[in-house]
């Protein structure tokens, strides 16, 4: 058992949250008023579908890497996020969430936990890329459609890939999870033959086949549902805390 407070506390601390000028609030977004802390559940996005379950698993805290409260949307509680936001007060589930603090951390972030599940050995972020883009030296190289059978092995769905590079072995992979296609340039310009990320844009075909530089898109949720596992696992080995990873199933 822990004191709200106390864990959130920590989690920025460990995240180092402070040091990020993100799209949204990392910590603790909604407080349900539950003030001690036995059980989380963890998912990638606070959508509905993932309140009610958590709900039925007994959760006093949802930890998520999508949470609420995105610059650019309506401030107000109102539609779908009212109803959101309701349910968790309801049920008093309180919602910690952690968006460009859990890509980037060495040991728990999804870009690290991605490129473990890839089995890419010596992975590190590139330098001055803020722990956003990694990789890694593929000793031997791998075909693309070696690399694209790992993926889909690893993440259980098929990546789009672009051909866009040499028709050679991939031997310097980067990766960014999410929708980290805006990226792209800086993976070529630092020599990678590949980059993976989350989602693909219509002008990221035209990008990486003039960049010359192979592209697969892997899913922004199938790449990004390791960092908050880990981080889950973390909490509960530290604090002695249930913790169950709920999976909603997203195509995208």
């Amino acid at each position: 058992m822990i004191q709200t407070g106390t864990l959130e506390t920590y989690c920025d601390e460990l995240l180092n949250a402070t040091a990020f000028d993100d799209y949204c609030p990392n910590g603790l977004q909604v407080d349900a008023g539950t003030v001690e802390i036995n059980r989380i559940v963890s998912g990638v996005t606070a959508s509905a579908a993932l309140i009610e379950a958590a709900a039925a698993a007994g959760a006093d805290l949802l930890l998520v890497h999508h949470g609420y409260f995105w610059k650019g949307e309506g401030a107000t509680l109102t539609g779908i996020k009212g109803q959101r936001v309701r349910l968790l007060m309801r049920e008093g589930i309180n919602l910690l969430a952690y968006h460009l603090p859990l890509d980037a951390h060495p040991e728990l972030g999804n870009n690290r936990t991605l490129g473990d599940r890839l089995a890419f050995t010596g992975a590190a972020a590139l330098p001055g890329s803020g722990g956003l883009i990694w990789t890694a030296e593929l000793p031997g190289g791998l075909t693309p459609a070696a690399l694209s059978s790992r993926i889909t092995d690893a993440l259980g769905r098929e990546p789009t890939h672009i051909a866009g590079g040499r028709t050679g072995g991939i031997r310097r992979i980067g990766w960014c999870t999410g929708a980290a296609q805006g990226y792209l340039e800086q993976a070529a310009g630092a020599g990678m033959d590949a980059f993976i990320s989350g989602e693909i844009s219509e002008q990221t075909v035209h990008l990486a086949r003039e960049w010359g530089i192979h592209y697969f898109a892997a899913g922004h949720h199938a790449t990004e549902r390791f960092g908050v596992q880990a981080l889950g696992e973390h909490l509960e080995k530290k604090f002695g805390l249930h913790h169950q990873f709920i999976e909603i199933p997203n195509p995208v």
